[in-house]
């Protein structure tokens, strides 16, 4: 067995024999060309066995590197291992940003690509969908590399792919000019507030973030993050939608100091210093948590809420946090997000999985109405019949994964249940 065999938050065991850290293309070709299963492991940020193989797994922990930026196309390759934060400590000095980022910047881009990881703002959709173009080693050993411009519907089907399709080696993705932002958060928002005003929340800042414990019928705080242009006044309301704005700086659990998070209070600052929750210099948590996380069509948020309220008795005992974030519709076909706009919940919860797994099946019949779909790689026990219900591109994305791995040799377990096993 592998040695440090576990994920992050080491709820998970890897079932691999060997784990290998190649540190060239040419011998991620020889890899893939020998072994019989094989599956990348990314910064071990997934909480189940999406990322798993019952033979070897591949560390992309040395491919690091910036490759390029072309200011003209304004894109920037990476290689596949690269971190969020290392991304973008580079882009800043070079005065360029991504379109969003998610509250922790200690992933790495590719891993979170190919699971739909997201951020939050109604006009921001998820990460994968800067990706402009992917460099990956498929099941033959041959390096092939699709592009937005010239693959169309193909890459639509393989930028969110699951691991499924290759060792993805690069990735290009879309920067725009570097912007400054601000943060600002509010607390004791009612949830009766959201019935009529829960777009008038979200759309009025570039992101935003509501987060609740399910003790009463109100989220503790909204984080507003809005960008900030040279010589715009901007004056906060003292209250806002019988919110009031905090005093000093929050962590979203209110128990734990905010040093770990990103600058609040409306100080100025750029854009990857505010986008995500927590600072790039700090680990936000030692691991020991679980997650789960279900989006819904944007319509149905506040519903959702109501239905999440009714079982607030059996959530908030084992609950950490919980995060609301809005998400803007896209077009790539294992998306959540495909062709709507969402809602995302978010669940921190105790280091309890024996309890967890009892009120996960409550919480997705409470959503099942509204066609809730769980995040890839966190958890869920939702039947793989009714997750493959959800997604009308399946058919095509199994299409995709026979003809650049006829033989599933990046297919696991999780693969096997929840895409390849469809009808």
């Amino acid at each position: 067995m592998i040695e440090n065999q576990r994920n992050w938050a080491g709820n998970y065991k890897y079932s691999a024999a060997r784990l290998h850290r190649p540190e060239t293309v040419e011998q991620i070709r020889e890899l893939v060309s020998r072994c019989g299963k094989l599956k990348v492991l990314g910064t071990r940020h997934s909480f189940n066995g999406i990322a798993d193989s019952p033979e070897d797994l591949v560390s992309l922990e040395r491919f690091d590197q910036v490759v390029a930026l072309d200011r003209e196309r304004r894109t920037v390759t990476v290689e596949a291992g690269v971190k969020y934060g290392q991304l973008c400590r580079y882009l800043g000095r070079e005065g360029y940003a991504l379109h969003n980022l998610a509250s922790l910047p200690h992933i790495s881009v590719a891993g979170a690509c190919a699971t739909a990881t997201h951020g939050s703002g109604d006009g921001n959709g998820n990460l994968a969908t800067a990706v402009a173009a992917m460099e990956m080693v498929t099941a033959d050993g041959e390096v092939v590399v699709l592009s937005r411009e010239q693959h169309g519907e193909q890459f639509q089907g393989a930028v969110v792919g699951l691991g499924g399709l290759g060792v993805v080696t690069k990735l290009t993705l879309d920067v725009s000019p570097a912007f400054d932002m601000r943060q600002d958060v509010y607390e004791n928002l009612p949830l009766s507030q959201l019935e009529d005003h829960f777009e008038d929340i979200v759309s009025s800042a570039y992101s935003v973030s509501l987060f609740t414990d399910w003790r009463d019928a109100r989220f503790n705080q909204v984080w507003f993050k809005r960008r900030v242009t040279d010589g715009a006044s901007f004056e906060l309301e003292p209250g806002l939608f019988g919110a009031t704005l905090a005093p000093g700086h929050r962590h979203p659990i209110a128990s734990l100091s905010a040093e770990n998070c990103t600058e609040q209070m409306g100080v100025r600052g750029p854009w990857h210093e505010r986008l995500p929750h927590f600072r790039m210099d700090y680990m936000p948590s030692s691991g020991e948590e679980l997650q789960t996380e279900y989006i819904v069509p944007r319509q149905h948020a506040f519903v959702a809420f109501r239905a999440l309220d009714q079982l607030r008795e059996h959530m908030a005992p084992l609950l950490q946090i919980s995060e609301v974030r809005t998400i803007a519709a896209d077009n790539l076909w294992m998306s959540p997000c495909y062709k709507q706009a969402c809602a995302s919940i978010h669940f921190t919860w105790k280091k309890d999985w024996h309890s967890v797994r009892k009120l996960l099946p409550m919480l997705e019949e409470q959503l099942a109405p509204l066609s809730a779909r769980p995040h890839w790689g966190k958890l869920f026990t939702m039947p793989p019949s009714r997750l493959q219900s959800l997604y009308e591109k399946l058919p095509d994305f199994q299409q995709l994964l026979r003809h650049y791995d006829p033989k599933g040799k990046f297919r696991n377990m999780c693969l096997d249940t929840y895409i390849v096993g469809a009808h």
